[in-house]
């Protein structure tokens, strides 16, 4: 062989052992691998508003802190229709739970306000997992009788009865005993406000402003109060009535607060009491 030829075999060889270079569609920019991340989905502050909107739920600023009232010493509760404050606060609380809407879960999720719930233990015994949502959302639940029977006039052992076995089973269902207590119908005597005492609760409530329909219903005045509270249930209007209740709070320049939070803890029953006995 020639020295050219010996020079173009070699060539010939060098060229074909040499790596190909990857199609240009296969390449990646130094120091990424794999495939491209995924954009992170809303967060869930992003959800909720858009939820409200969706709703058409006024926002609110935080509620202030609290300021809790002073209640009297003595052998009976109190009967608060509204809490005496100066604060810009007003309180939604919602009776019963026989109509159990999963919109009304999704409702207080997104409203992200305090919620009082005065539940029936009989009207709640067929799910009382239903409500486990709204606790989870900050709803906080108290008692409000075991069958709703009016309470005016009836035995004294009937009514420590209704309330004491009524918030022994709410705390055996979500972890909590009730302090505070709706007699039904807001009927009561003076042997209601003793029982609610022997059964360990703090106050009985009645109410300023009732919401059916949509529709606040005013007792004084034609505007919610500093201190106000507002009663509404579960019933087939209550993605209205939940909307308008917030809507008129927030028309009055309040914020929706907790109603726990202005009513001091009372001690826990003594060993021996009507309400000790009734947790045996």
């Amino acid at each position: 062989m020639t020295a050219a030829g010996a020079a173009a075999l070699l060539a010939a060889c060098s060229a074909g052992s040499e790596p190909k270079a990857p199609p240009a569609s296969a390449s990646a920019a130094p120091g990424v691998s794999g495939p491209a991340p995924i954009p992170a989905g809303p967060s869930p502050e992003s959800a909720r508003t858009a939820q409200r909107a969706r709703y058409g739920i006024p926002d609110f600023a935080p509620a202030p802190p609290a300021q809790p009232i002073t209640l009297p010493a003595g052998d009976s509760v109190e009967f608060l229709r509204r809490i005496p404050t100066t604060q810009k606060v007003a309180f939604l609380t919602i009776d019963d739970g026989y109509l159990k809407k999963p919109e009304a879960q999704e409702l207080i999720a997104a409203a992200g306000v305090p919620v009082t719930l005065f539940l029936t233990t009989d009207a709640i015994k067929d799910d009382p997992d239903f409500f486990q949502p709204m606790v989870a959302a900050g709803a906080v639940i108290e008692a409000h009788s075991v069958s709703h029977p009016g309470m005016r006039g009836r035995s004294h052992e009937f009514q420590r009865r209704q309330i004491c076995e009524s918030a022994d089973q709410l705390a055996r269902w979500f972890g909590k005993r009730p302090t505070l207590f709706r007699p039904p119908y807001g009927e009561k005597d003076a042997t209601t406000l003793r029982a609610a005492k022997e059964c360990g609760m703090a106050a009985t409530f009645f109410w300023t402003e009732t919401v059916h329909k949509g529709k606040v219903r005013y007792q004084e005045g034609s505007t919610v109060q500093p201190g106000d509270i507002l009663l509404m249930h579960f019933r087939e209007a209550f993605r209205a009535d939940f909307v308008g209740a917030l809507k008129a709070i927030h028309r009055a320049g309040l914020t929706p607060a907790l109603l726990e939070d202005y009513i001091p803890v009372p001690p826990a029953p003594a060993q021996g009491s009507p309400a000790a006995r009734s947790s045996d």
